[in-house]
């Protein structure tokens, strides 16, 4: 397993498991940030900004690289801070300092930007699958299940500026995944159904407010400093 130098502040398990779509052999995928030794900032080559293991499957992205994953509101890494109380496995008090700043992350332009290309990427995934094939049909619906669930969180993160990760009606989501699976033009009107919501005016600001984790940031590099002693010359 890739382990990084440094300290995880903050993980926790997402995708299915979080959203309340996870099934008997589901796959269990794991979510982080950590933070580097801040001297290793210093040095000729920069610390890597992720890990990526496939046994067991868990990302952890470096503190910085997430911040500015999350300012973009990119969904994967966003929902890190929204998670369910109890998938949480790592809870820092920096960890912590995070969640109670999530909100700052958010911005109206990025929500849309974001979520409405990730789910447009699952519609056009969709669009090449034989929808008369039953050994890709399964993949088509989780690729509907993935659009639907995201349309659904930017709606509601663009009217109320709360990310709900965990599913209010899982069976919905996974009915409509597999009418889409058979029936992709389904997914084309959610699509411009969810467009319209997000054309309307919501309670996100036009941009995020960086200075929260901009303050965090420098207080996590303070809290991973271990200065060398002085070298002495003869």
């Amino acid at each position: 397993m890739s382990t990084p130098p440094g300290s995880v502040l903050l993980s926790g398990i997402v995708g299915s498991t979080a959203y309340g779509l996870a099934h008997a052999g589901s796959d269990v995928d794991r979510l982080g940030l950590f933070a580097a030794p801040t001297e290793g900032f210093h040095g000729l080559h920069r610390p890597a900004e992720s890990h990526v293991t496939t046994a067991p499957d868990r990302t952890l992205h470096e503190a910085a690289k997430w911040c500015r994953l999350a300012l973009g509101c990119n969904p994967t890494a966003s929902e890190l801070v929204w998670l369910p109380e109890e998938c949480y496995e790592v809870r820092t008090p920096l960890g912590e300092e995070l969640i109670a700043i999530r909100r700052s992350f958010l911005s109206v332009r990025a929500v849309r930007n974001a979520y409405l290309g990730y789910a447009t990427q699952q519609f056009r995934k969709l669009l090449t699958r034989d929808s008369t094939d039953p050994a890709t049909r399964a993949r088509a619906a989780k690729h509907a299940r993935h659009l639907v669930r995201l349309l659904d969180q930017a709606v509601h993160l663009h009217e109320t500026g709360h990310n709900r990760v965990r599913l209010p009606d899982p069976e919905r989501v996974r009915g409509l995944g597999e009418r889409i699976a058979v029936e992709p033009a389904r997914a084309e009107r959610l699509l411009a159904a969810a467009t319209d919501r997000l054309d309307r005016p919501g309670v996100l600001p036009d941009r995020p407010d960086e200075r929260p984790a901009d303050a965090w940031l420098r207080r996590v590099r303070t809290a991973h400093w271990t200065p060398h002693p002085p070298v002495v010359h003869a």
